[in-house]
């Protein structure tokens, strides 16, 4: 019986310095105004350093990958991958969820991958339409699939809690690749799924 291919997928190893990030996460907020005497206040630098090196930092997953034995050639398809990710641009959280979809070729994935993909890249400053794209394009390199398709909606924090302050408004990118971008019925297909209009 063939044996499941595994590769662990993570980041380069980057130090962080929580040390550090809390000093400067305590002049950050004193510059602002942001009294830290109070009991309930003491401590945030410390919590606030902590939680953007959690937002920055993606757990390292082993990649599992079968053959395609039964040679299964129709979509395969995770919706509404739950998605959380700060905007690069003013460090806000934008949170929303992934559709992420492939036509298999030679292998198939195991499921859960599809999820720790879209963990992997979120897991840093992002914009939307970049993070589209890298998941698409790693599922593409990785698993060289015929096709693939990648769409996310998000609500972005710095557009509904400050500037224009447009509360409930998402943003939907979308990425396709290979046969998913060439056939219109396999476009059709993808989009009826996921329940985007195309």
């Amino acid at each position: 019986m063939p044996q499941p291919a595994l590769r662990v997928v993570h980041e380069p190893a980057t130090e962080v310095d929580l040390t550090a990030a809390e000093h400067a996460a305590r002049q950050f907020l004193t510059a602002l105004g942001v009294g830290l005497d109070d009991e309930h206040l003491h401590a945030t630098p410390r919590r606030m350093a902590r939680a953007y090196a959690e937002l920055f930092t993606p757990r390292p997953f082993d990649l599992t990958t079968f053959p395609n034995d039964e040679g299964y050639d129709e979509l395969v398809l995770a919706r509404r991958i739950p998605l959380r990710s700060v905007c690069e641009h003013h460090l806000l959280p934008f949170v929303g969820v992934a559709h992420v979809g492939y036509l298999p070729g030679e292998r198939i994935l195991g499921l859960s991958k599809l999820a720790r993909i879209v963990e992997h890249f979120s897991h840093r400053p992002q914009v939307q339409e970049r993070l589209t794209k890298q998941i698409a394009d790693w599922l593409a390199e990785n698993l060289q699939p015929i096709g693939v398709g990648v769409v996310i909606e998000a609500e972005h924090t710095c557009m509904t809690l400050r500037g224009v302050q447009a509360a409930g408004t998402t943003t939907v990118t979308s990425t396709l690749l290979g046969t998913l971008r060439e056939d219109a019925r396999s476009r059709q297909e993808f989009f009826s799924l996921t329940g985007i209009a195309s």
